[in-house]
Formats: C-alpha cells, structure tokens, sequence
C-alpha cells in the first residue's frame, strides 16, 4: 500500500540528508587540511596533533568519571567538587 512505503521513503530521505551532510563536513575539513598545509604543517604534524587531541580527550573522559564517582559518594554535585581541585568549569 502506498502508506507501508512513506516511512521508508522518509527514512530513505533522512539517510539521503546525513549522508549529504556528511558530505559536507568532509569538504570542509579537507578545505581546513589544505588551509593548514599551505600555512607549512605537515601531514606528519597535524596527524600527531589529532593523535595528542585523542589522548588528551580520553585522559579527561577518564577525569570526568572519577570526579562523578567522587561526587556520587561525596553526595555532592560534580560542579562542588572543581574549586577543591583547582578546575575551573570550562575545562
């Protein structure tokens, strides 16, 4: 029936946008990668960049789930615990 087809033909349509979007991005970060090569990074440079960026993240994933875990047996809020150790909230 012609209504069994419009939830895949929506979904369809969804991926088609994502996918579009994904696009996007993609032009623009290769647009950014160009922008920085010309500027004299290396390919070398930036991937260790990334790479450092990676780690940094997952060091600070790993703080933030300690600092909840505190919090949670403290029974205080994540927030209360920053001034204690020297984090400002933008960290």
């Amino acid at each position: 029936s012609p209504t069994s087809c419009q939830p895949n033909r929506a979904n369809e349509e969804a991926l088609q946008q994502e996918l579009e979007e994904l696009k996007q991005k993609d032009l623009a970060l290769d647009q950014e990668i160009a922008q920085l090569l010309s500027e004299g990074y290396s390919l070398e440079e930036l991937e260790k960049h990334i790479s450092l960026l990676h780690e940094y993240n997952d060091i600070k994933d790993a703080g933030q789930m300690l600092l909840g875990k505190l919090a949670v047996i403290r029974g205080v809020t994540t927030k209360q615990l920053y001034p204690e150790y020297d984090l400002e909230l933008s960290d």
